[in-house]
Formats: C-alpha cells, sequence, structure tokens
C-alpha cells in the first residue's frame, strides 16, 4: 500500500569455522561478509566449540588460542552481528554436506555464504567450495570465496595466517609472529588462583593465573596486564615448571609493574579476578640459577625489560 514501507528480507550472510584465535584471514571473512549484506544486512558466524576433532575417534583437539568468549568478541568486533556456539555432536559431524547446508538455511536463511578457499564441510570433510556453490543454485543463496591473508615474520617470511601456525609459534615462544598472524598480541587470561608465595618473600609477588588455553613455550615474557577494572600494566610473566625453586607443573606467572618497574601492590583482592595478560614479546629461556640471589638480580633485570617493552603500547587499545 502507497505510504508503506516495503518489508523487504534482511541480506544475512553466513560464514561457518572454528575461528580459532580469530586470525587476520577470519578477520577478512568478517569484513567480506559485511561488504556482502552492506551496513544494514546481518553477519552471523558460526562457530564450531570445542574443536571437531575433540569428539572424532582417533582425533585429539588441538589447544585453543583463545576462549570461546573471546573468540565471539574478537568476531564481533570484525564485523559479525551474531555469533552461534556450534556444538560438533558425533550426529552432526555425520550429516552428509547437504543434509548440514539445510539445517544453516532452514535456520539462518543466508544471501550469501563467505567462506575461504580451504572451507571443508560435512561427514568426513567431503564438502567443498564447489559443493557449496551448486548448492546455491538450488537453496537460494550466493558462495562468496575470500583469500587467505598473508603476513611478514619478523624473520622476513611470509606466511598464510592460519590458527595451526599461530600455535606453533606459540609453542616456540615466537609471540611476536603469533601477534602478527593474529593481527593483535595473543591473551592468556584466567582467575588468580593461591600459589606458594615464594615471590612475595624475595620481594617479586606474583600473580598466579588459572589459563585454559594454548600457552606459550616454556620462558619469561613482556606483557601488558590488563586489570578488572581496565587499567593497564606492564608485566613480566614467567611460563613453565620454576627449575630454580621446584620444576614441577607449568605455571602462569605474572609480576605486575609499577611505572618504575617495580612490583605493583594490587589492591583488588587476592584471589579469583580475572586477569588478562596480552603478550608483547619474548625475553629469555628459563634457566636454573645456582641461588635465591642470582635468581632474585635476573628479575630486576626482567622487570626492567617488560617494563621498557610494555613502555611501547602501554595505553594503546588492545582486543
Amino acid at each position: 500500500m502507497r505510504g508503506l514501507p516495503s518489508l523487504m528480507p534482511q541480506a544475512t550472510a553466513v560464514s561457518i569455522g572454528n575461528f580459532d584465535g580469530v586470525h587476520m584471514g577470519h578477520a577478512a571473512l568478517m569484513h567480506a561478509a559485511r561488504a556482502e549484506v552492506g551496513p544494514e544486512g546481518r553477519v552471523v558466524a558460526i562457530a564450531f566449540d570445542p574443536h571437531p576433532a575433540s569428539v572424532l575417534p582417533g582425533r585429539t583437539a588441538p589447544p585453543p588460542l583463545t576462549t570461546f568468549d573471546r573468540r565471539a568478541a574478537l568476531l564481533r568486533q570484525a564485523g559479525a552481528d551474531e555469533v552461534i556456539r556450534l556444538e560438533p555432536t558425533p550426529g552432526l559431524l555425520r550429516l552428509h554436506p547437504e543434509n548440514f547446508l539445510s539445517l544453516v538455511v532452514d535456520r539462518f536463511a543466508p544471501s550469501v555464504f563467505v567462506e575461504g578457499h580451504d572451507f571443508r564441510f560435512g561427514r568426513d570433510r567431503f564438502g567443498d567450495l564447489a559443493l557449496l556453490e551448486a548448492a546455491g543454485d538450488v537453496m537460494g543463496f550466493r558462495l562468496r570465496a575470500v583469500d587467505g591473508v598473508d603476513v611478514e615474520l619478523t624473520d622476513q617470511t611470509v606466511v598464510r595466517a592460519s590458527s595451526t601456525l599461530a600455535r606453533w609459534l606459540l609453542a616456540h615462544g615466537r609471540v611476536e609472529d603469533v601477534a602478527a598472524i593474529l593481527g593483535r598480541p595473543l591473551c592468556l587470561e584466567g582467575p588468580v588462583r593461591p600459589g606458594a608465595s615464594r615471590g612475595r618473600t624475595i620481594g617479586f609477588p606474583t600473580a598466579n593465573v588459572d589459563v585454559t588455553t594454548a600457552l606459550p613455550g616454556d620462558g619469561v615474557y613482556a606483557a601488558l596486564a590488563i586489570l578488572p577494572e581496565g587499567r593497564s600494566m606492564p608485566a613480566a610473566v614467567n611460563v613453565g615448571r620454576r627449575p630454580t625453586v621446584d620444576n614441577r607443573k607449568r605455571l602462569v606467572e605474572a609480576c605486575v609493574l609499577d611505572d618504575h618497574g617495580r612490583p605493583a601492590p594490587l589492591d583488588i583482592g587476592r584471589y579469583d579476578w580475572t586477569l588478562e595478560l596480552h603478550l608483547l614479546a619474548w625475553m629469555r629461556d628459563q634457566v636454573r640459577f645456582p641461588s635465591l640471589h642470582a635468581l632474585t638480580e635476573q628479575l630486576h633485570r626482567d622487570c626492567a625489560r617488560a617494563l621498557e617493552l610494555g613502555a611501547l603500547t602501554r595505553g594503546e587499545p588492545i582486543a
């Protein structure tokens, strides 16, 4: 009728994947999806959680780079309007590609699927872009295939951004290269738990952070610590088994610093508050020191270096 707005269906772009770490390639998918539907359209990211390998016989899921909540926040920051957690049950993973697509189409009515060139879906990962495009001709959607994103690492090699590569770099302590893959420093986060309090006895109290995501290789790292109220402070972070003291299970211990590189008093309660650690750079390997005095001298040097590295980025927003 004249004078009434036309009720056109909202254009919807759907992208499906693990999106682990939400690296530069994943961000490119979200940007392309937004370009396809425009500012008034809807972008839906369907993210498997946990990793499908966790329920496949004979497979072991890799440790995630981020918590699901952070993954969802990063996907929204990159352009998604909705992030749907999809649990990879055995029944879901046994679906033939066409049946899997029917479930997605019935729920979201997408006008376009936006996927990378290596996208696979359905039982035994049989579905590929060719099948997806052919199904679109029948089910009424288009396909937008997006090229991967190449990044330059600190050794000047150019690589394709991927979660697998990010995990490999992380395991080798190359956190600056991980940041290049992700487009931001990797964040370790979790609640602060009680520890042995040995650091307090030598003047370097640490927060023991209970991290459930992938850890970097053993070593000492410079980081920016984000406190619950949003304040950022430099930190020296030890990841590993503390060879000088007890050499037991791997821990994440953060010494949060004030503006002078001294351990900062944290007046927000001792335990069970969440601390974020955005890793900036590897500083040194873990070594066994001949005495607590030698360890203390090294910790002074670690804190000074962490303060210097943190000053390069402190105050800038970190995702």
